[in-house]
């Protein structure tokens, strides 16, 4: 269904979506096709799944293109793309730092080497680890981070940074339009069950029975940013005529984990017990975005209520585990 708010914007126009597979990416497909447009999914499935994607492999609008971007690719013409092919969730990006640094760096080139021979905008997907630890209880877009360069977080956080870099460098020397926004916290339908991340891992010990593992003391705070709203952001960025990136994307209401373990314990109706292991290097106390970009640039605010979108979620977890 055309959403008007893009006032026609992606009707009949052709978009390549690198990690288009993935938990973000696939979604994001889904919004673009719905819109009119035809999608080209790059992807190595190195963390992504294909059933993602599998509704969508017989549609005459969807194409999809195996590959790695850290290596030089060809591509039929498109209008535009948009780049979120990395692993995102601290488990995934760890298990090969290298891999992961240089799909954000090297991917990260190659696709504006690209767009600049093509004159096509991007858009580029980074990330609130940029921020690293913040000293801040809110991260506005002119707070510059405190990361550490070489912690086992860093080959994302970092690697996040320098292609954020690569981007606005591009865009000062070669004319470039590369707009960067900064995903926080999301969750929804199509998370990974083993995928590390917190609400997903609530949800998959509730549902199968088992305690919910908080890491220190459960007071960290995280703010969480429902699918569809993020990929609505996603593409107001994406249509806007006037951007000044960054532009943070994703929800400033703030929960600690415990808040959340319990809301997702009484949503699914568990009687498990909340268990505490030591808190992970270098993760972050508190990560709540300021979001006054997005609101005059993009007119976008999320909508979701925290409650709805995990119900939305919860019931997409049991449809894909097995009951206890």
């Amino acid at each position: 269904m055309n959403n008007p708010v893009f006032h026609g914007y992606y009707a009949d126009k052709r978009w390549a979506v690198a990690g288009g597979s993935g938990f973000l990416g696939s979604h994001l497909c889904d919004a673009l096709i719905a819109q009119g447009s035809e999608v080209i999914v790059l992807d190595n499935y190195c963390t992504s799944k294909p059933a993602n994607i599998e509704h969508l492999l017989n549609h005459p609008s969807f194409k999809l293109r195996q590959c790695d971007i850290r290596h030089p690719f060809a591509l039929p013409e498109v209008d535009g793309v948009f780049n979120l092919a990395c692993p995102a969730s601290p488990q995934q990006y760890q298990k090969d730092p290298i891999f992961t640094l240089m799909t954000s760096v090297q991917g990260t080139f190659n696709i504006l080497e690209w767009v600049k021979e093509k004159n096509i905008p991007l858009l580029h997907t980074s990330t609130s680890e940029v921020y690293g630890m913040p000293v801040t209880k809110i991260q506005d877009e002119t707070y510059w981070g405190n990361v550490n360069p070489i912690g086992i977080r860093s080959c994302y956080d970092e690697g996040k940074r320098c292609a954020e870099t690569l981007c606005f460098d591009y865009s000062r020397h070669h004319d470039v339009n590369a707009k960067v926004v900064r995903i926080f916290n999301t969750y929804g339908p199509k998370m990974q069950i083993d995928d590390g991340r917190v609400v997903s891992n609530f949800i998959v010990q509730a549902i199968t029975g088992q305690d919910i593992t908080v890491y220190g003391d459960g007071k960290q705070t995280r703010c969480f940013c429902y699918v569809d709203d993020m990929i609505d952001g996603i593409m107001r960025a994406m249509a806007a005529e006037k951007f000044d990136g960054p532009v943070n994307l994703g929800n400033r209401d703030e929960y600690t984990m415990l808040d959340l373990a319990q809301v997702i314990l009484n949503l699914v109706g568990s009687q498990a017990q909340i268990r505490f292991g030591p808190l992970p290097q270098d993760d972050p106390l508190h990560r709540q975005p300021h979001l006054s970009r997005a609101e005059t640039q993009l007119h976008w605010q999320p909508t979701t209520a925290l409650k709805d979108g995990l119900l939305k979620t919860i019931n997409y977890f049991r449809g894909v585990l097995p009951l206890k």
